[in-house]
């Protein structure tokens, strides 16, 4: 491989001008400039980009946790801070917590220790003992979609109480009365925040949801079949069934399809976050759409501005309800 000092030489220059010029420095004239640059195409030259992160203390790499990388939400999110951080001349370093503190503490070692210039992270749980280490190693670090218990760094989330509310409403206009919920995990700030919009906007309209009438998964699919089949087997079922996740909402529709029941025409259905197959079912599924690029692009913000040393603030974006039908628009209720 060739060498800085191969360049050069055929350059006809020093090792210190070759090393200016690919620093993006001022070279002694245009000329040589040019001779430099023309050596490292012709000899194929590539800096050594470890020993000059070792010597500029940065790695040009950011760290990104994430809950759970099987989660279409997670999975945009992911695409979207890789889009943002390239576009920035920054790489991204994945790990997936699979909604488990130990191994979301795991992979925030393990990036700590490659020397990743920053860290976002999708926290698993509220827990929040691991800020505490990253704090002491001093790398910038910003939270994303969740917060954690006692941390003070910025958050990048999206607030979906007024589609909660919009939600509500609609479905009492339609005249459902028993609405079941499969709520996130309670020890998660998600799980708590969105199923108490939701309680809170129905209460205000008159219609309390009812305590038998709502379920805790654990945003996978397999919690959400279990709690819509808990939920139909009640002496009297919900009319409507609302999952507070995507993967929780597939999972809620496989029961309803296992145990032949139609949507919306036998129970209604909505989902908080979209999947890009929900509008191509013969009925599509209303959900709350939160902003998952918006989100990426500015928690990588966010980051980089840590980096920099400047201290941003939170970032709370919207998520929207789509009201696609499924609910049952039209359709009576008992």
């Amino acid at each position: 491989m060739a060498t800085m000092k191969d360049v050069a030489l055929r350059a006809g220059v020093s090792t210190a001008t070759v090393s200016r010029v690919l620093n993006g420095h001022t070279a002694p004239t245009p000329e040589t400039r040019d001779r430099v640059l023309a050596a490292v195409d012709e000899l194929g030259y590539r800096p050594n980009a470890l020993a000059r992160s070792l010597r500029m203390h940065r790695t040009k790499t950011l760290g990104l946790v994430v809950s759970d990388l099987l989660n279409p939400f997670f999975a945009e999110i992911a695409r979207a801070v890789e889009d943002e951080a390239r576009a920035h001349g920054y790489c991204v370093v994945f790990g997936n917590a699979d909604e488990n503190d130990e191994q979301q503490a795991t992979y925030v070692r393990t990036l700590l220790d490659r020397q990743v210039d920053g860290l976002l992270v999708c926290p698993a749980t509220d827990d929040g003992s691991w800020v505490a280490e990253v704090a002491q190693r001093g790398v910038p670090l910003v939270l994303l979609d969740r917060t954690v218990t006692g941390a003070t760094v910025p958050v990048v989330r999206a607030d979906g109480s007024d589609a909660l509310r919009e939600l509500a409403g609609r479905l009492v206009a339609v005249g459902h009365r028993r609405i079941g919920v499969i709520a996130g995990p309670e020890d998660t700030s998600t799980g708590r925040e969105r199923l108490h919009a939701f309680a809170a906007a129905l209460a205000a309209l008159g219609q309390p949801l009812a305590d038998d009438h709502v379920r805790h998964g654990d945003f996978r699919r397999a919690s959400g079949a279990a709690a819509a089949a808990a939920l139909l087997a009640l002496p009297e079922p919900p009319t409507v069934l609302v999952a507070m996740d995507n993967l929780m909402g597939l999972g809620a529709l496989e029961e309803l399809r296992r145990a032949n029941l139609s949507v919306p025409g036998d129970v209604g259905l909505a989902v908080y976050d979209d999947q890009l197959w929900f509008p191509l079912l013969d009925q599509p599924i209303t959900v709350i759409a939160q902003p998952t690029v918006e989100m990426g692009s500015a928690a990588v913000r966010s980051l980089l501005a840590l980096i920099s040393g400047e201290q941003p603030t939170d970032v709370r974006l919207t998520a929207r309800l789509i009201a696609r039908g499924s609910c049952g628009e039209g359709v009576p209720r008992p």
